[in-house]
């Protein structure tokens, strides 16, 4: 599971953000699926820059490109899921985004979405929401916070994000 960072979870809450208000979503576009869109937030690079990227690279959607991803090839997709891993996620985070498949926040679906469709934009904000706040509750977790902060965490802690 990623490691819960201020900079993912801002990526998560801005990347939910745009999905409401009408960002493209097309999963079988590199730059405008599951990932794509994370993508766009988490590294700011274009749809069009990641979906460029993703063709000279290998075939594959990003949970076969990240099965196959090599830290020190030379490829543009490796490069773009290393700077990815920099913000503390991992190979299995980018493949179970890709499906919405994570065991750990599947766990934390309501009863009526503890099986999400991959491109279906609602269910994937669900799923975006829903990991957002599972790492919220990790980084709590590891700083000192005033007690009635520790109280309405998810309310405070959406202030302390930058929009």
């Amino acid at each position: 599971m990623a490691t819960a960072t201020l900079s993912l979870v801002t990526a998560l809450r801005r990347t939910t953000q745009k999905l409401r208000q009408g960002a493209k979503y097309q999963w079988g576009h590199m730059g405008q699926c599951n990932c794509g869109n994370l993508a766009q937030e988490l590294i700011h690079m274009t749809e069009a820059e990641i979906h460029a990227h993703a063709l000279q690279t290998r075939e594959g959607d990003w949970s076969e490109q990240t099965a196959a991803y090599c830290p020190n090839s030379a490829l543009p997709m490796d490069a773009m899921i290393t700077r990815m891993l920099e913000h503390g996620l991992t190979q299995a985070d980018l493949q179970h985004l890709e499906k919405l498949t994570a065991p750990e926040v599947l766990a934390r679906m309501p009863a009526h979405c503890k099986y999400p469709r991959h491109n279906v934009r609602e269910d994937t904000i669900l799923y975006l929401d829903t990991w957002a706040k599972l790492l919220e509750d990790q980084l709590l977790e590891t700083i000192e916070l005033p007690e009635v902060w520790k109280t309405q965490p998810s309310q405070e802690i959406e202030h302390l994000i930058p929009s």
